[in-house]
Protein backbone atom coordinates (compact mmCIF):
# COMPACT_ATOMS: atom_id res chain seq x y z
CA UNK A 1 0.00 0.00 0.00
CA UNK A 2 1.11 3.53 -0.79
CA UNK A 3 0.57 6.00 2.06
CA UNK A 4 0.34 9.57 0.83
CA UNK A 5 0.75 12.54 3.19
CA UNK A 6 -0.60 15.78 1.86
CA UNK A 7 -2.65 18.92 2.28
CA UNK A 8 -5.08 19.91 -0.49
CA UNK A 9 -3.67 23.44 -0.43
CA UNK A 10 -0.13 22.37 -1.25
CA UNK A 11 2.14 20.96 -3.94
CA UNK A 12 0.73 17.63 -2.81
CA UNK A 13 -1.86 18.13 -5.56
CA UNK A 14 0.83 17.29 -8.11
CA UNK A 15 1.59 13.98 -6.41
CA UNK A 16 -2.13 13.30 -6.10
CA UNK A 17 -2.49 13.67 -9.88
CA UNK A 18 0.39 11.23 -10.35
CA UNK A 19 -1.22 8.70 -8.02
CA UNK A 20 -4.44 8.86 -10.03
CA UNK A 21 -2.46 8.31 -13.23
CA UNK A 22 -0.96 5.14 -11.73
CA UNK A 23 -4.25 3.47 -10.93
CA UNK A 24 -2.74 1.82 -7.83
CA UNK A 25 -4.43 1.76 -4.40
CA UNK A 26 -3.22 4.39 -1.96
CA UNK A 27 -4.20 5.82 1.40
CA UNK A 28 -4.38 9.60 1.79
CA UNK A 29 -3.50 11.22 5.12
CA UNK A 30 -4.32 14.92 5.30
CA UNK A 31 -2.04 16.98 7.52
CA UNK A 32 -2.60 20.44 8.94
CA UNK A 33 0.18 22.99 8.49
CA UNK A 34 0.45 24.04 12.12
CA UNK A 35 -0.29 20.84 14.03
CA UNK A 36 0.03 17.37 12.46
CA UNK A 37 2.61 18.49 9.88
CA UNK A 38 4.88 19.55 12.74
CA UNK A 39 4.03 16.67 15.08
CA UNK A 40 6.81 14.27 16.14
CA UNK A 41 5.17 11.35 14.33
CA UNK A 42 5.34 13.11 10.98
CA UNK A 43 8.70 14.77 11.59
CA UNK A 44 10.12 11.28 12.04
CA UNK A 45 9.18 10.68 8.39
CA UNK A 46 10.01 14.13 7.04
CA UNK A 47 12.08 16.35 9.34
CA UNK A 48 11.28 19.30 7.09
CA UNK A 49 7.67 19.13 8.29
CA UNK A 50 6.38 19.64 4.77
CA UNK A 51 4.20 17.79 2.29
CA UNK A 52 3.99 15.82 0.12
CA UNK A 53 5.60 12.68 1.43
CA UNK A 54 5.06 9.06 0.49
CA UNK A 55 5.68 5.75 2.20
CA UNK A 56 5.84 2.66 -0.01
CA UNK A 57 7.25 -0.75 0.90
CA UNK A 58 8.77 0.75 4.04
CA UNK A 59 10.58 3.47 2.09
CA UNK A 60 9.99 7.17 2.73
CA UNK A 61 10.14 9.46 -0.29
CA UNK A 62 9.93 13.25 -0.04
CA UNK A 63 10.35 16.06 -2.59
CA UNK A 64 7.85 16.23 -5.42
CA UNK A 65 10.19 15.43 -8.30
CA UNK A 66 11.69 12.50 -6.39
CA UNK A 67 8.25 11.12 -5.54
CA UNK A 68 7.06 11.25 -9.14
CA UNK A 69 10.28 9.75 -10.44
CA UNK A 70 10.11 6.94 -7.89
CA UNK A 71 6.48 6.16 -8.75
CA UNK A 72 7.12 6.18 -12.50
CA UNK A 73 9.97 3.73 -11.97
CA UNK A 74 8.18 1.55 -9.40
CA UNK A 75 5.05 1.12 -11.53
CA UNK A 76 6.29 0.81 -15.14
CA UNK A 77 2.95 -0.61 -16.26
CA UNK A 78 1.49 2.91 -15.99
CA UNK A 79 3.74 4.00 -18.87
CA UNK A 80 4.84 7.23 -17.18
CA UNK A 81 8.58 6.59 -17.41
CA UNK A 82 9.60 7.23 -21.01
CA UNK A 83 12.19 5.19 -22.86
CA UNK A 84 14.21 8.37 -23.27
CA UNK A 85 15.51 8.53 -19.71
CA UNK A 86 17.92 11.33 -20.57
CA UNK A 87 15.04 13.63 -21.52
CA UNK A 88 13.05 12.53 -18.49
CA UNK A 89 15.78 13.30 -15.98
CA UNK A 90 16.65 16.52 -17.74
CA UNK A 91 13.12 17.94 -17.52
CA UNK A 92 12.29 16.60 -14.07
CA UNK A 93 15.40 18.21 -12.62
CA UNK A 94 14.83 21.36 -14.66
CA UNK A 95 11.42 21.57 -13.00
CA UNK A 96 12.81 20.90 -9.53
CA UNK A 97 15.68 23.35 -9.98
CA UNK A 98 15.42 26.30 -12.36
CA UNK A 99 11.62 26.38 -12.72
CA UNK A 100 10.91 26.06 -8.99
CA UNK A 101 13.51 28.66 -8.01
CA UNK A 102 12.63 31.17 -10.72
CA UNK A 103 8.89 30.97 -10.14
CA UNK A 104 9.23 31.15 -6.35
CA UNK A 105 11.42 34.22 -6.60
CA UNK A 106 8.91 35.81 -8.97
CA UNK A 107 6.09 35.14 -6.48
CA UNK A 108 8.18 36.64 -3.66
CA UNK A 109 9.14 39.70 -5.70
CA UNK A 110 12.82 38.74 -5.64
CA UNK A 111 14.76 39.99 -8.65
CA UNK A 112 18.32 38.91 -9.27
CA UNK A 113 20.39 41.83 -10.60
CA UNK A 114 21.63 41.14 -14.14
CA UNK A 115 25.25 41.19 -12.99
CA UNK A 116 24.48 38.46 -10.40
CA UNK A 117 22.57 36.06 -12.64
CA UNK A 118 25.62 33.84 -12.96
CA UNK A 119 25.30 33.06 -9.25
CA UNK A 120 21.84 31.48 -9.53
CA UNK A 121 21.15 28.23 -11.34
CA UNK A 122 18.27 29.58 -13.38
CA UNK A 123 19.85 32.82 -14.56
CA UNK A 124 16.55 34.66 -15.03
CA UNK A 125 12.89 33.74 -15.41
CA UNK A 126 12.97 34.71 -19.08
CA UNK A 127 15.67 32.11 -19.76
CA UNK A 128 13.61 29.44 -17.98
CA UNK A 129 10.46 30.41 -19.87
CA UNK A 130 12.20 30.45 -23.23
CA UNK A 131 13.78 27.04 -22.59
CA UNK A 132 10.42 25.45 -21.80
CA UNK A 133 8.72 27.19 -24.71
CA UNK A 134 11.38 25.99 -27.15
CA UNK A 135 10.95 22.38 -26.05
CA UNK A 136 7.16 22.47 -26.16
CA UNK A 137 7.26 24.07 -29.59
CA UNK A 138 9.28 21.10 -30.81
CA UNK A 139 7.42 18.23 -29.13
CA UNK A 140 3.84 17.84 -27.80
CA UNK A 141 5.14 16.60 -24.44
CA UNK A 142 8.36 17.35 -22.61
CA UNK A 143 9.99 14.01 -23.40
CA UNK A 144 8.68 13.62 -26.93
CA UNK A 145 5.44 12.26 -28.32
CA UNK A 146 4.13 10.61 -25.15
CA UNK A 147 2.84 11.95 -21.85
CA UNK A 148 5.07 11.12 -18.87
CA UNK A 149 5.56 11.90 -15.20
CA UNK A 150 7.67 14.88 -16.31
CA UNK A 151 4.50 16.39 -17.75
CA UNK A 152 2.67 15.86 -14.47
CA UNK A 153 5.42 17.64 -12.55
CA UNK A 154 6.59 20.41 -14.87
CA UNK A 155 3.20 20.73 -16.53
CA UNK A 156 1.61 21.43 -13.15
CA UNK A 157 4.16 24.15 -12.55
CA UNK A 158 3.31 25.71 -15.90
CA UNK A 159 -0.42 25.49 -15.21
CA UNK A 160 -0.13 26.95 -11.72
CA UNK A 161 2.34 29.55 -12.97
CA UNK A 162 -0.08 30.84 -15.59
CA UNK A 163 -2.93 30.81 -13.08
CA UNK A 164 -1.02 32.77 -10.46
CA UNK A 165 0.78 34.99 -13.00
CA UNK A 166 4.31 33.81 -12.24
CA UNK A 167 4.75 32.31 -15.71
CA UNK A 168 3.88 34.22 -18.85
CA UNK A 169 0.83 32.62 -20.54
CA UNK A 170 2.49 32.10 -23.90
CA UNK A 171 0.30 30.41 -26.54
CA UNK A 172 2.56 27.33 -26.52
CA UNK A 173 2.04 27.00 -22.75
CA UNK A 174 -1.72 27.48 -23.03
CA UNK A 175 -1.96 24.82 -25.74
CA UNK A 176 0.20 22.43 -23.74
CA UNK A 177 -1.81 22.97 -20.57
CA UNK A 178 -5.08 22.44 -22.46
CA UNK A 179 -3.68 19.15 -23.74
CA UNK A 180 -2.49 17.72 -20.43
CA UNK A 181 -5.19 19.18 -18.18
CA UNK A 182 -7.82 17.26 -20.15
CA UNK A 183 -6.56 13.98 -18.69
CA UNK A 184 -9.18 12.12 -16.61
CA UNK A 185 -6.66 11.46 -13.82
CA UNK A 186 -6.27 15.19 -13.24
CA UNK A 187 -10.04 15.65 -13.07
CA UNK A 188 -10.26 12.85 -10.51
CA UNK A 189 -7.42 14.19 -8.38
CA UNK A 190 -8.85 17.72 -8.49
CA UNK A 191 -12.23 16.48 -7.29
CA UNK A 192 -10.59 14.45 -4.51
CA UNK A 193 -8.51 17.42 -3.38
CA UNK A 194 -11.46 19.79 -3.44
CA UNK A 195 -13.39 17.33 -1.28
CA UNK A 196 -10.50 17.29 1.22
CA UNK A 197 -10.47 21.09 1.63
CA UNK A 198 -12.89 21.14 4.61
CA UNK A 199 -10.58 18.71 6.45
CA UNK A 200 -7.46 20.78 5.88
Amino acid sequence: MIVFYTNPQSRGRITHWMLEELGQPYETRVLDYTTTMKAPEYLALNPMGKVPALVHDGQVITEGAAILTYLADAFPEAGLMPANRAAFYRWMFFGAGPVEAAVTNKALGVEVPPERRGMVGYGCLEDVTNTLAAQLSATPYLCGDRFSAADVYVGSQIGYGMRFKTIEPLPVFAEYWDRISARPALARSTALNDALLPKA
